[in-house]
């Protein structure tokens, strides 16, 4: 059995202006500092906010961590997402619902923390709290970015030939 490399990410949350551009700018961040580089995106459930930049909350943690996500613009799930990406990950259970619910290709779809380091965790909407829960969640995208970077690095070493592979 050969596992299928992941060259493509899209990061959802329920607006896209707090959570998801987040994620995309940390782990676009992530790759950067390992010399890696890949297709990455982030988008919507909703159409509430498409156009709309990062919350200035988010905005203001990424810079604070040198990380610029004032250029991103808000934009809502389409359908050739699915075939589109390799990887959708929703940053809550709620989102990963209302993608499966869309989704020909479920098994792209999965929960970011979950699929990052196996905490079937959500990572909680700051919206209406204050800039320390913005920071909460950066630290929170920031540990997940890191272990889905080593998980796709690892993945990627897997030999195709569907055996392990043996250093004795």
């Amino acid at each position: 059995m050969s596992i299928k490399p992941i060259n493509s990410i899209l990061f959802v949350c329920l607006g896209n202006i707090c959570r998801s551009p987040l994620a995309e700018g940390v782990f676009r961040t992530v790759l950067a500092e390992r010399g890696r580089d890949m297709l990455l995106d982030s988008a919507a459930t909703s159409g509430w906010e498409v156009g709309s930049p990062p919350d200035p909350r988010s905005i203001a943690i990424a810079l604070r961590h040198g990380i610029d996500i004032s250029g991103q613009r808000a934009r809502k799930v389409r359908p050739e997402d699915f075939s589109r990406f390799d990887l959708i990950l929703g940053m809550d259970r709620s989102n990963v619902a209302d993608l499966k619910a869309l989704a020909p290709a479920r098994d792209r779809v999965q929960l970011f923390l979950e699929f990052a380091h196996g905490q079937a965790r959500d990572v909680p909407d700051p919206y209406y709290d204050g800039p320390e829960a913005f920071a909460e969640v950066y630290r929170m995208i920031r540990e997940a970015s890191e272990a889905l970077a080593t998980r796709l690095a690892a993945r990627a070493s897997v030999p195709d030939s569907g055996q392990a592979s043996s250093t004795i």
